[in-house]
């Protein structure tokens, strides 16, 4: 019987991590699709009432090195999450490594089965956290959940992080995770 249910939390842990894989992958891919053609007539002549679409300009394009803070700016939060998603993947796969062992201590299972529900939560908690500040009108995030606290990467914003940007950032971050905010971390990426 006891196998069964750590089989059974060990089995639903793993359903939130990739539940929390492919919400990411899809809200990146959404994000990735808002400037696309959404129809002829809503772009003609560059007028639209889409407060999310940018009018269509006959001015000149940027040039390659005026848009490469952008792509730079894009390419470290892709990145980040990358690695982080790559450590995460390592770690699990040796946390699951030890629950199947057979020569593995019951005390180390146990603390395997605690640390993968441990992950599963810490990557839905920093999914939610990037949906949230996004969603507050930031380009990109990426946040970084360990012991010591909470680290918030934000892209950079023409004027600069405010004391007021600081201070939604921070309470989205505790009011996800309970951290007090002496251990959150922002950080803004420059381009």
């Amino acid at each position: 019987m006891k196998l069964w249910k750590r089989n059974a939390v060990v089995a639903a842990i793993v359903l939130f991590v990739c539940v929390a894989v492919y919400l990411n992958w899809s809200y990146e891919k959404e994000s990735a699709d808002v400037g696309k053609t959404l129809g002829q007539a809503a772009l003609v002549d560059g007028k639209t009432n889409d407060p999310l679409l940018p009018a269509v300009t006959t001015e000149p394009e940027e040039s390659p090195t005026e848009s490469a803070p952008a792509t730079a700016s894009t390419g470290y939060f892709a990145s980040a999450r990358l690695n982080r998603q790559q450590a995460r993947d390592s770690a699990l796969g040796m946390l699951q490594e030890t629950l199947g062992s057979d020569a593995a201590e019951e005390t180390a299972k146990l603390d395997a089965g605690t640390a993968i529900e441990t992950l599963a939560s810490t990557t839905v908690s920093e999914a939610q956290i990037e949906n949230l500040v996004v969603a507050k009108g930031y380009a990109d995030c990426v946040a970084f959940i360990s012991d010591g606290g909470v680290s918030v990467v934000v892209s950079a914003t023409e004027e600069g992080l405010q004391d007021a940007d600081v201070a939604r950032i921070v309470e989205i971050v505790t009011g996800e995770t309970g951290v007090p905010a002496s251990q959150i971390t922002i950080i803004e990426a420059q381009g």
